[in-house]
C-alpha cells in the first residue's frame, strides 16, 4: 500500500507535465491542527502552504465543541486568545466521568471555552490569512515520494508540489500516514454512537441521560431551531454511512418517538476505536493531530491535543529548515508528544469503560464519583483533562523543568508585562529574575530574547502546587521550560545549544 501510493503520486506529477511549485513545508489538511501549524511556521518566517480538500473553511456540523485551558494558553502565547474568548462561552468545569470544578486551578484560563469547531477553524483561518499562508483548496494529497533532500507531493487536481517536509494533518484516515507506511496500532471499536443535527416537528426531551440504552442526549443547536442528537447504538455498526432512518429508529427505540425528525444538516457515526501512530515521523514526513492519534471524543481532548502537537512541532521544524538546529531536533517531537497522546488514549478508554451500563461498571462509576469528589483527585484529573499537567522528560532538576511556564505578571523597566506577551512572536526567552545583567547569551542573541524582570508572588503549578522560585528560566517558543537557573548559569550553554542550535561564532 505504501509503495503503491508513493509511486502513483510521483508518476501523477510526471505524466501531467505540471511544473512543481516549491514550499519549505506542505501541510496536508486545513483543520485546526494544520492551521495552527501553518501559523507557527509562518511566524518563524518559513514558507509553508496548506492543501485542503474543502473548497472553503466551512465545516459540516458542529464537530468538536470547545477549548481546554492549555490550548487557550497556547493561543494566548501567540496573542490571539481574545479572538476566541470573545465568541465562546466560559464553563468552569471539565469532565472525567463527572463534572470537575476547575475554577481553583492556577491559570488565568481556569475554564473550558465552549466554542464549536467551525468557529475555531474560522478564527484560525483568519489568523493564518493575516500571515499570508497560501491554501490550495478543493484538492487532496494523493501521494508523495521522498528522498534525502525533499518530498514531491501529488495533488488530486494534477498539480505537484515540492517541499523540504510534508506534514500529515489529514485526519484519522490519513493518506499521508498510510503512504508513509507508518503503523497505526491500537484497539478496534466496541461501541458506536450516532450523531446528527436536524429539525424536529415536536419538542424533544432535552438534556443528557444515561441508562440501559447507554449515553444519549439532545441539545439545541446555536442560532437555530435544530436539535443536536447523540445516541448510543444498541449494537456496533460499521457497515455503512448512517441515514436519517437510522436516527429515527434509534430515537423511537430509546424515547418512544422520533419527534418528527426531518431536514438533517449532518449525520455521522463515531466509535470508541483507539489508535496511535507507531512513529510521528518517517524521515521528511511527519504526522500531527488525528493523523497521529484517534480516540472517542469523551472529554473533548482531540482538537486540543492536535493544536498542541502543532505548537510543539512548529518551532522545531522551523529551526531545522533554517539550519539553526540539526535534523535530530525533530526526534524530540515524537519523544515528547507521543506519550502525551498515549495518555489521552488511556483516559478516554477509561471513560468509555465507566459509561457501560452493567452493574459492575456502575459500581466502579460510583466509586470513581466518590473519589473525584475529593479535592486532591479532582484537582489532579482536572489538570489532566485540561492539558495543564503535561511534563516533558527533560532530565532531572527543578520541578519546573519540562513543564508549562506560568503566565506571570512581571515587573520590568518598561512597566508590568505578562510572560505570555514575550512569546507572541514564537521566539524563546531567557527570563532573568535575579540581578540584571547576570547572563551573557551574545552567541544566541539573534534567536533568544534575554529579559531582566522581577516577580513578586508564589510559584504554583497545576496538580503540583507550590514550587521553589527560580533565579532564571529558559522558556521554549511552545511555552515549556527548557532550563532552570539557581544563581548560576550552569547548564545554560548546553540547554541553549540543544534546543536552539550552536551559538554564533
Amino acid at each position: 500500500m505504501s509503495a503503491l501510493l508513493s509511486t502513483s503520486g510521483s508518476r501523477a506529477a510526471e505524466t501531467t507535465g505540471a511544473a512543481r511549485t516549491s514550499h519549505a513545508v506542505v501541510i496536508a489538511g486545513g483543520g485546526p491542527t494544520g492551521l495552527m501549524l501553518a501559523g507557527e511556521l509562518a511566524l518563524a518566517g518559513v514558507d509553508v502552504a496548506i492543501v485542503e480538500r474543502r473548497a472553503s473553511q466551512d465545516v459540516t456540523g458542529s464537530r468538536a465543541g470547545g477549548l481546554h485551558a492549555r490550548a487557550i494558553e497556547v493561543l494566548d502565547q501567540r496573542g490571539i486568545a481574545d479572538r476566541f474568548l470573545s465568541q465562546g462561552k466560559v464553563h468552569q468545569v471539565v469532565h472525567f466521568h463527572i463534572p470537575l470544578d476547575i475554577s481553583d486551578c492556577p491559570t488565568r484560563h481556569n475554564y473550558v471555552l465552549g466554542l464549536w469547531q467551525h468557529h475555531i477553524e474560522r478564527i484560525l483561518a483568519e489568523w493564518v490569512g493575516e500571515l499570508a499562508v497560501p491554501i490550495y483548496r478543493g484538492c487532496d494529497v494523493t501521494g508523495f515520494a521522498q528522498d534525502n533532500t525533499s518530498v514531491d507531493v501529488a495533488l488530486s487536481d494534477g498539480q505537484s508540489l515540492r517541499a523540504a517536509y510534508l506534514v500529515g494533518c489529514d485526519g484519522g484516515r490519513s493518506l499521508v500516514r498510510k503512504a508513509a507506511g507508518i503503523a497505526f496500532p491500537g484497539w478496534d471499536p466496541t461501541t458506536s454512537w450516532l450523531i446528527a443535527e436536524a429539525e424536529t416537528a415536536e419538542e424533544p426531551k432535552w438534556g443528557h441521560h444515561r441508562d440501559a440504552h447507554g449515553t444519549r442526549g439532545i441539545g439545541k443547536v446555536e442560532n437555530g431551531g435544530s436539535a443536536r442528537i447523540v445516541l448510543t447504538e444498541p449494537q456496533l455498526r460499521l457497515d455503512c454511512e448512517p441515514t436519517l432512518r437510522d436516527v429515527s429508529e434509534a430515537l423511537t427505540a430509546i424515547y418512544g418517538s422520533d419527534y418528527g425528525i426531518h431536514s438533517p444538516t449532518w449525520i455521522s457515526r463515531f466509535t470508541d476505536m483507539t489508535r496511535q501512530a507507531a512513529s510521528y515521523r518517517d524521515r521528511r514526513v511527519l504526522l500531527a493531530g488525528d493523523a497521529a492519534h484517534v480516540h472517542p471524543p469523551v472529554g473533548g481532548q482531540g482538537l486540543n491535543t492536535g493544536v498542541q502537537d502543532a505548537v510543539n512541532l512548529g518551532w522545531k521544524l522551523a529551526q531545522v529548515i533554517k539550519r539553526t538546529s540539526p535534523e535530530s531536533l525533530l526526534d524530540t517531537y515524537h519523544a515528547e508528544r507521543h506519550p502525551v497522546a498515549a495518555r489521552v488514549l488511556h483516559n478516554t478508554m477509561a471513560q468509555v469503560a465507566l459509561r457501560r451500563t452493567d452493574d459492575r461498571s456502575k459500581a466502579l462509576g460510583d466509586t470513581m464519583s466518590e473519589l473525584l469528589g475529593m479535592d486532591g483527585p479532582r484537582r489532579k484529573f482536572a489538570a489532566v483533562m485540561s492539558g495543564l499537567d503535561i511534563h516533558y522528560d527533560l532530565g532531572e532538576g527543578h520541578k519546573l523543568l519540562g513543564r508549562r511556564m506560568p503566565d506571570l505578571e512581571l515587573l520590568t523597566d518598561h512597566g508590568p508585562l505578562r510572560l505570555f506577551a514575550l512569546l507572541h512572536d514564537a521566539r524563546p526567552v531567557l527570563l532573568n529574575l535575579g540581578e540584571p545583567g547576570g547572563f551573557d547569551i551574545t552567541p544566541w542573541a539573534d534567536r533568544v530574547k534575554l529579559v531582566d524582570a522581577g516577580y513578586v508572588g508564589a510559584w504554583e503549578l497545576p496538580a503540583l502546587g507550590a514550587v521553589p522560585a527560580p533565579a532564571a528560566v529558559l522558556v521554549r517558543p511552545d511555552g515549556y521550560v527548557a532550563w532552570v537557573g539557581e544563581q548560576t548559569d550552569v547548564g545554560l550553554v548546553d540547554a541553549l545549544t540543544i534546543w536552539f542550535g550552536p551559538g554564533a561564532a
